[in-house]
């Protein structure tokens, strides 16, 4: 029996997402921008698509565009406010230490076009405050863009209050909720949140598919030029079966966020309780302000890429980390910004848990990782060193 515990990579689509999408697919197929009457009837179920989604993020549906991801979001918010920012020569952003790849590479971009970015430290933890953000924040910002959760370690970052002092202090203020949404309630009005990426695929939606909010007065660039879907801001022929489904998807795990998070935690914690009896180990990312189903330990002496393989063994499919850099032979950036050595960030293990887990495959998962575990750390002339004492161990 195969136990899925990847849920932060990606997650199984729901019936209603499938169900919504196999409609669009099969029957409701015509372009949106069409003007006959299946067009307009496809015009008709994207709009109600945008409504849905907006009503899920406390946002109008004026300010909901569709795009192919959380990427294209992260890409498109942070690139439209940043260069409208160079009428007003402000070329300042201020970001985290630890963002994914989509926002860090997007201002590296920026970096070589004379932009300047503050990296916040993010602490053992994992995690900022409201305090280091304003104490970041000078008349040259022009924007702040920090995670709502983190997509290695499941630290969940305080972006209401975040978006506060960006909101008092007149600076824009973009958050990348892609493992986030559907997980935590998220609402942008109260949570003083300007631009917001996400992506379908996080929450039991189709892959290929997300959105981007853009508060009412955000001046948005088009990454994609051609037609003049999306209000002239992302061309293309809009993937109707796609959105459709992403909406059901949302509107599903919305109207049950306090339920599943429920039963999801539970599962976390009891797998965190059973992995934490591992000696020298560590469990990653805040304790408490932690998403409902991510657990992250790194184990001493032994190598991330042989622990998964032997669990996939095991018929346990999990990870190190991001997917997105899962081809890297370079320790997480996550977890060296978090302060871990790169012998220790190179034994990591990412189990991410979704509505769709039992009690019993976190139950025979428990076993399962510290037979692997141990099993490693018996083939390895490091941990023997450790253990005779020749190196000396790092984790407690």
């Amino acid at each position: 029996m195969k136990i899925y515990l990847d849920n932060a990579s990606t997650t199984k689509m729901s019936d209603a997402a499938l169900a919504a999408m196999t409609s669009a697919l099969k029957e409701d197929y015509a372009n949106p921008s069409s003007l006959h009457s299946m067009g307009q009837r496809m015009k008709e179920l994207l709009e109600t698509a945008r409504n849905d989604v907006a009503e899920r993020l406390g946002a109008l549906p004026s300010e909901i565009y569709f795009t192919s991801g959380g990427s294209e979001s992260d890409n498109q918010a942070i690139i439209s406010v940043a260069k409208s920012a160079l009428k007003t020569g402000k070329k300042t952003i201020i970001t985290t230490a630890f963002e994914h790849h989509a926002v860090l590479h997007t201002l590296e971009k920026l970096e070589s076009e004379g932009f300047t970015v503050k990296y916040l430290p993010v602490g053992k933890t994992g995690n900022v405050s409201a305090e280091q953000v304003a104490a970041a924040i000078d008349e040259d910002t022009c924007l702040v863009s920090v995670m709502a959760a983190n997509n290695e370690i499941g630290s969940l970052l305080p972006i209401k209050e975040i978006g506060a002092v960006c909101k008092d202090k007149r600076v824009p203020f973009h958050t990348d909720a892609v493992q986030a949404v559907g997980h935590v309630k998220i609402n942008v009005n109260k949570q003083n949140i300007d631009l917001l990426s996400l992506s379908a695929h996080k929450f039991h939606g189709p892959k290929g598919i997300g959105a981007l909010y853009a508060r009412r007065g955000v001046r948005l660039k088009s990454l994609i030029e051609g037609g003049a879907q999306e209000r002239g801001k992302r061309a293309g022929t809009e993937n109707l079966p796609a959105i459709l489904g992403m909406a059901a998807a949302l509107k599903e795990e919305t109207s049950n966020i306090e339920a599943n998070a429920k039963k999801i935690t539970a599962m976390r914690d009891k797998l965190i309780k059973g992995l934490s009896t591992i000696p020298h180990s560590v469990l990653n990312g805040d304790t408490k302000n932690r998403l409902p189903g991510n657990v992250h330990f790194c184990f001493e002496g032994i190598e991330g890429e042989s622990l998964l393989l032997l669990l996939d063994s095991y018929g346990i499919e999990a990870s190190s980390g991001s997917a997105c850099t899962s081809g890297s032979l370079d320790p997480s950036h996550v977890l060296l910004a978090i302060g871990h050595p790169h012998e220790i960030a190179h034994g990591s293990l990412r189990l991410t848990i979704s509505r769709y887990n039992t009690d019993e495959e976190i139950e025979q998962t428990i076993p399962a990782v510290k037979k692997v575990v141990e099993r490693l750390r018996n083939m390895s002339p490091v941990w023997r060193d450790k253990v005779n004492g020749v190196k000396p161990f790092l984790l407690p």
